[in-house]
């Protein structure tokens, strides 16, 4: 029989989705489940997207430009500017969603076999991405007990080989949420700068933001980093439109852009109607977005009060994006998660939470702990940690 290839074998599998055949089996019996384990959010995708596709006078479904619609890039040009982002039409090239970008950023800076530092926990994929590029994790650990703040820079030095191309962040961060300070990012540049290394920015969840003190700093800001910045976005959270699929690579460099439009070329164009509905998603109105960060903030404070309750856990609060990492008083939160949905209801209920141990490389770290994401409504939350405080006492007992 032929065998599978050795990268396929060592594909990871996704934390988020590995327990998705156990809650449909908890919902064949009758069971309702609560999704506190992806980050699809439930707040309704603006009509301006949506009106844009229903309304596309379209004969011939052709291929768009390789970088995207020339149209979709000045005005996401334009988008940027206004945020303070010094961002050009040239500097962009739409991608289908984040990970595309993520792996046009990968293969048009590192070979197979070299490195990339990325602070963990880190959003899951990375891991695959960096799989499918040949490229090799080099973890740098941050804790639950600091915050999930950047790791001293000092440990970020003890990594960096010659084999080192880039250092990836997330900001905030996917899974815990973490909101990278103006002092933490300009602490990287100097270090990438020092030692000639790429800092890749993935910057999808730019917007939510939560606390009027604080304020997101992106890698395009920084003076002097114009060579060494890769910015990674996506309409999938901002606009809520996870299944658009629509993402973009930016970077002021010029080499690393020409480079990754080879790969844009080779995967021909990103999808017609998608590029439609998030042109058009530009033109929402600002209230939208007051809305969306109001209800957010909510959620996050119901979440993190109630969890907060329970004997036994501990979370850090998030500053950003919609996650939170919570350490749970069991020695392997996999097995927990997989219990709550194979043999656990609360009057016909049970939760879905996200083991976190994917979404660290380091081996036998974050065992204890889950990834939560708070894209529920706000009484769904409250419930769904009620059934958690009492599935809780439950395991200890079986």
């Amino acid at each position: 029989m032929p065998k599978i290839s050795l990268k396929g074998q060592q594909m990871p599998e996704s934390p988020i989705r590995k327990l998705v055949p156990y809650s449909e089996i908890a919902k064949k019996k009758g069971h309702k489940v609560y999704h506190l384990n992806i980050g699809q959010p439930d707040i309704k995708t603006p009509d301006v997207a949506l009106n844009a596709v229903k309304n596309a006078d379209i004969k011939v479904l052709e291929y768009s430009h390789s970088a995207g619609f020339e149209s979709y890039r000045t005005k996401l040009s334009a988008y940027y500017k206004s945020h303070g982002l010094p961002i050009d039409v040239a500097d962009i090239i739409i991608t289908t969603g984040g990970s595309e970008a993520l792996l046009f950023a990968m293969g048009s800076t590192m070979d197979s076999g070299d490195e990339i530092i990325i602070p963990e926990p880190f959003y899951a994929n990375y891991n695959g991405f960096s799989t499918a590029s040949g490229v090799t994790v080099v973890p740098v650990i941050s804790t639950i007990d600091e915050g999930f703040a950047l790791p001293p820079i000092a440990a970020f030095e003890k990594l960096i080989t010659p084999k080192t191309k880039a250092i990836l962040i997330c900001n905030p961060g996917n899974p815990t949420g973490y909101l990278y300070s103006k002092e933490e990012i300009m602490q990287l540049a100097e270090i990438v700068k020092k030692h000639d290394l790429f800092l890749i920015a993935d910057e999808v969840y730019r917007e939510f933001i939560y606390d009027k003190n604080d304020q997101h700093f992106s890698v395009m800001n920084v003076p002097g980093l114009e060579e060494h910045a890769i910015m990674i976005d996506s309409v999938s959270k901002r606009y809520s439109m996870c299944g658009a699929r629509i993402g973009c690579i930016v970077s002021k460099n010029k080499e690393v852009m020409s480079t990754a439009m080879k790969f844009a070329q080779a995967r021909l164009s990103p999808p017609t109607y998608a590029q439609i509905a998030s042109e058009a998603a530009l033109e929402t109105p600002q209230s939208y977005f007051d809305d969306v960060i109001s209800e957010y903030k909510d959620r996050r404070d119901t979440l993190i009060a109630e969890l907060q309750k329970i004997e036994g856990v501990k979370v850090a609060t998030p500053k950003g994006a919609f996650y939170c990492i919570a350490k749970l008083p069991v020695k392997n939160a996999d097995d927990f998660a997989q219990w709550l949905l194979e043999s656990y209801d609360n009057n016909g209920e049970t939760v879905m939470v996200a083991p976190a141990a994917g979404f660290y490389s380091t081996p036998n770290v974050g065992l204890d702990e889950v990834r939560i994401a708070y894209v529920l409504k706000k009484d769904d939350l409250i419930r769904s940690v009620a059934i958690l405080k009492e599935a809780l006492k439950v395991y200890y007992q079986k």
